[in-house]
């Protein structure tokens, strides 16, 4: 199907998220190629808002309706685009939809809805620099990166966040990606079963895995093995992270323990901060990708691959001096995925909320895990390819993003259980936008 024809196959909707007592709603969504053809699609939309000086964010998402798969368009200029707010009115943006895509880019449908939320910038910041005594933290947002790349103090006295839109991707990994269904002289203890997932709700995810400070600012104390301000906390267990009481009940409800790392957080805040589900840490890590990694490529090696090289601190690569450390490093000292979060592959392996459990063969949508359980999720891979280090997270396969800790007894288990705390493991925060 030539290009003139995918583009006449396109079509568009909206989805409008309110701050408390406003109204707020989009309407009238265009979307429309340039003809002749060069790449260029306008995108042209009404803001309807009660509160004419209210700011209002909006996001474009594409769906390959081919592919099963969202697309978050990445070059984007005009109104509303690159975190600019807009207020109450008609706007135009224009998506480069062939740089973006490819000049070549041949489906037959593609469609198209457009986000748009009061309250909700595309970074949301929190200073800790009060400590672990504070009553309060201060909050900010922000419509851009501060600087070509992220000052040292959003690593260290800031907490730094990023928006995800909600999309519909492939979790899990086909039958011929290496690595499938790996578990270490196991392959029957781990399910990576390809399934349609859906998110339905935005929230904000971590731009990098918590540090070592930023967990001493709100809790007081550093637990971790190797030291440094700016590297990942490790040695903290799922019960320290949410609590061993209200924070155990997961998915039966969101409580967690006052005492927890996530309660003091959300005292200090009034925001729900919270582990990422199994399915936003996927959708988060992939950012648009279905290979092996979120750099478009896939592993040539279970244990040593250099594809991860440019990515990821990982058990092939520890004496590379990047971040200046060994074992795991300071975060964000290699290359952001496309949605620009940092070491979604290695560094740490990353604590998510979802007891571990066989994926689903069918579609499904904003899934929570199982109800009960013995295990919780990791994800991501980290540095160590031992026993000692972290039970072979460091190893290239268990960096895939489709790589799910796999929970069950084989002589050779990462004992998951939410007591557990290693010095390869970590984890990062995810946020609920506020209402």
């Amino acid at each position: 199907m030539n290009m003139k024809k995918m583009m006449m196959a396109l079509a568009a909707s909206s989805l409008a998220i309110a701050a408390q007592g406003l109204t707020l709603s989009v309407k009238d969504v265009k979307i429309a190629q340039r003809y002749p053809w060069n790449g260029l699609v306008d995108i042209d939309y009404t803001v309807v808002c009660d509160d004419a000086d209210a700011d209002v964010y909006v996001y474009p998402v594409g769906y390959d309706v081919d592919m099963n798969v969202s697309v978050a368009p990445r070059t984007l200029t005009g109104d509303g685009a690159n975190g600019k707010a807009v207020k109450a009115g008609t706007h135009r943006m224009t998506w480069d939809m062939g740089t973006d895509m490819g000049p070549n880019y041949n489906r037959a449908k593609f469609s198209m809805k457009m986000h748009a939320y009061a309250n909700a910038a595309p970074y949301l910041v929190i200073d800790l620099s009060a400590g672990a005594n504070a009553d309060k933290y201060e909050i900010s947002y922000l419509s851009e990166m501060p600087a070509a790349s992220w000052p040292l103090e959003y690593k260290t006295t800031k907490l730094v966040l990023k928006l995800v839109v909600p999309g519909t991707f492939m979790m899990g990994s086909p039958a011929d990606e290496v690595g499938h269904n790996w578990a270490y002289n196991n392959s029957a203890c781990n399910d990576e079963t390809r399934h349609q997932v859906t998110l339905t709700q935005p929230f904000y995810m971590g731009v990098f895995e918590l540090t070592q400070q930023q967990y001493n600012f709100v809790m007081g104390s550093n637990p971790s093995s190797y030291k440094g301000d700016s590297r990942p906390v490790e040695n903290v267990s799922y019960d320290t992270i949410r609590g061993s009481t209200l924070g155990a009940a997961w998915p039966n409800h969101r409580q967690v323990d006052a005492s927890s790392f996530m309660g003091k957080l959300r005292s200090r805040t009034g925001l729900t901060f919270d582990l990422p589900t199994e399915a936003q840490w996927e959708y988060t890590c992939r950012a648009g990708t279905d290979s092996a990694l979120n750099n478009g490529l896939e592993i040539t090696n279970t244990t040593r691959s250099v594809q991860l090289n440019d990515i990821a601190r990982y058990y092939g690569n520890t004496s590379d001096g990047r971040g200046g450390y060994s074992q795991h490093t300071e975060v964000g000292s290699y290359r952001p995925n496309a949605w620009g979060f940092y070491d979604m592959h290695g560094n740490v392996a990353e604590w998510c909320l979802d007891w571990w459990g066989n994926m689903s063969s069918s579609p499904v949508t904003d899934p929570s895990g199982k109800l009960t359980g013995s295990r919780r999720l990791i994800r991501g891979g980290g540095w160590g390819g031992g026993n000692s280090y972290g039970y072979y997270v460091g190893y290239a396969v268990a960096c895939r993003s489709a790589y799910r800790s796999y929970g069950c007894n084989n002589g050779y288990d990462p004992s998951t259980s939410p007591s557990t705390r290693t010095l390869s493991w970590g984890f990062r925060v995810c946020c609920l936008p506020a209402e």
